[in-house]
């Protein structure tokens, strides 16, 4: 069975776990958002409750197709209010938990689909 990513050009989830997320071999122990276009970066919340507009309106700054939102170990929804500003742009948002999210990103992204994961890892 081929293991190996076909595309070159992105980033992909190659494990996690409750406490991590290693994206193309570096292990990530905090909230991260991970763009098919090359970028991963902190996504700057700790908790569930920290969410807020701010931390979703950035996303739309990689101008993806969909934002995928890992809500955490168990599925949790946040308030439509939130996600206003990606909804206004146009932007798919899907929420699942973290673990479904990090490989629904990576089927997406392996497709070349416009995906931005926004992963959260509680600390607490």
């Amino acid at each position: 069975m081929k293991l190996q990513p076909d595309r070159f050009d992105t980033l992909f989830i190659n494990a996690y776990a409750e406490d991590w997320i290693a994206v193309s071999g570096e292990k990530k122990h905090h909230s991260l958002v991970v763009s098919s276009q090359g970028r991963c970066s902190d996504w700057g919340c700790q908790s569930f409750a920290e969410l807020s507009a701010a931390h979703f309106a950035r996303l739309a700054d990689e101008a993806p197709e969909v934002v995928i939102f890992g809500s955490g170990a168990k599925l949790r929804f946040v308030s439509p209010a939130l996600l206003r500003g990606l909804i206004e742009r146009g932007i798919g948002v899907e929420t699942m938990d973290t673990a479904a999210a990090c490989r629904t990103y990576n089927i997406l992204a392996q497709e070349g689909r416009r995906v931005v994961a926004a992963l959260l890892l509680e600390t607490s």
